[in-house]
């Protein structure tokens, strides 16, 4: 009888143990699962913050190089008018310099 009653014992704790086995199996699997899930969002969350930031910046890209083209065209006319007010004033003191060169030239001192 008494055999018998070890024997149950040993029958016990083997089913014992194998209940702990599928316990501690499925613990691992909701656990990969988990961690599968949390990288799947996270890799998501990543993705549409890549993008955000590259629409972001795709923005400011299109926005400075419009203004790139304004200043362009703004710097383009500055400098037609420096050059057109400089060509007026060399025109317009010409005659004098020319006239002053040629007093000083042609004056002769002792």
């Amino acid at each position: 009888m008494e055999a018998n009653r070890a024997q149950g014992g040993i029958q016990q704790l083997l089913a014992a143990e194998q209940e702990a086995q599928h316990i501690v199996n499925a613990a691992r699997s909701a656990k990969m699962a988990r961690l599968k899930q949390a990288k799947e969002e996270a890799e998501k969350e990543i993705a549409e913050y890549r993008a955000q930031v590259e629409r972001e910046f795709q923005k400011k890209l299109l926005e400075s190089s419009g203004d790139s083209g304004a200043n362009v065209k703004r710097l383009e006319q500055e400098t037609e008018a420096k050059i057109h007010h400089l060509k007026t004033e060399a025109g317009r003191i010409s005659y004098d310099v020319v006239h002053m060169l040629l007093k000083h030239v042609t004056t002769v001192k002792n």
